[in-house]
């Protein structure tokens, strides 16, 4: 699915089809959160990757998850 996203695929329609996170049902939208708020492997990647570029797979205890930050207030 990463490729897929970087060839163009809509991020949020394809975690709205294939996420088994809760988040999925909204295009694996998050929202805003700050460091500490969510798992440590979230963290290292979330707070330090490029904005808009698919990061991951990360394996956290829930699985593995691609992300991609949109934004950092």
């Amino acid at each position: 699915m990463k490729q897929q996203i970087i060839d163009g695929a809509d991020f949020a329609e394809l975690a709205r089809k294939h996420s088994a996170c809760p988040s999925g049902a909204q295009g694996g939208e998050l929202g805003s959160f700050g460091p500490g708020m969510m798992v440590r492997e979230f963290d290292e990647v979330v707070f330090s990757a490029p904005l808009n570029e698919v990061q991951g797979p990360v394996k956290t205890a829930f699985g593995f998850h691609l992300l991609e930050v949109t934004s950092r207030d």
